[in-house]
C-alpha cells in the first residue's frame, strides 16, 4: 500500500461530512485539514454563471450533465472533498454515500482562479484532480483577463495543455465548446 492510500491524520471523512452537511458555510477537507471557503467576487460569480449556461447548452444532447459549485467532488489521493466551481459527469453519477452530495466520478472540473485560491488550484489541488481515474479534463479560468487553460488527459495518462487568450473557443473532451466571449460576457463590475 502506498503512503497516499494511508488515512490522513486529523479530521476523518465521516466527521467532515457530518459537520459540512450541517454547516451554513462551505468548507473543504484536504489531507485531514478543514479549510473554510471565502466568498467570491462579482466577476468570479458572473464567470461561473456564464460557464453553467455554456455547459448546459454544450451538453444538452449528450449523456453528460453540468453541476454547479454546490456539488462536492472526492479527491481520494489527497483524502479530500472539494467544491469545484463547476463539474461535469458523463453517464450515471457515482456518489460517496447515500446522501448523493459528493461526486466520485467527475469527467471534467472547472476552477475560476482568484488571488486567494490560485496557488492551491494550480498546484496541490490540480495534482489531486489528475489522480481521479474518471477525470478527462481540468479547466482553469482567469477572472482577471480572458484566458482559459484547458488540460486534457491523453490515453497514455499524460496531460496536455491547450491555452486560449482573448477570444476563440475551447473544445471540451466531453463534447461541445466554450466560447471565451460568452464566458466573459457582462463581467465588468
Amino acid at each position: 500500500m502506498t503512503s497516499s492510500a494511508q488515512p490522513a491524520p486529523g479530521v476523518r471523512p465521516a466527521d467532515y461530512l457530518a459537520s459540512e452537511r450541517a454547516a451554513s458555510e462551505k468548507h473543504q477537507l484536504w489531507q485531514g485539514e478543514v479549510f473554510a471557503m471565502a466568498g467570491a467576487s462579482y466577476v468570479h460569480n458572473r464567470i461561473v454563471a456564464n460557464l453553467m449556461v455554456a455547459l448546459h447548452l454544450a451538453l444538452i444532447e449528450r449523456a453528460c450533465r453540468a453541476l454547479p459549485s454546490d456539488m462536492k467532488v472526492q479527491v481520494p489521493s489527497r483524502h479530500g472533498f472539494v467544491y469545484p466551481d463547476a463539474s461535469i459527469v458523463c453517464g450515471p453519477p457515482h456518489f460517496y454515500d447515500a446522501m448523493a452530495d459528493v461526486l466520485t466520478n467527475p469527467s471534467s472540473v472547472f476552477e475560476v482562479l482568484s488571488e486567494s485560491t490560485e496557488r492551491f488550484d494550480r498546484g496541490e489541488k490540480f495534482a489531486g484532480y489528475r489522480s481521479i481515474p474518471s477525470l478527462r479534463e481540468c479547466v482553469l479560468i482567469s477572472q482577471h483577463e480572458p484566458r482559459v487553460e484547458h488540460y486534457a488527459r491523453r490515453d497514455d495518462g499524460t496531460w496536455v495543455l491547450r491555452e486560449r487568450e482573448g477570444t476563440g473557443s475551447v473544445v471540451l473532451e466531453v463534447g461541445g465548446t466554450l466560447e471565451l466571449d460568452s464566458l466573459y460576457a457582462d463581467t465588468s463590475a
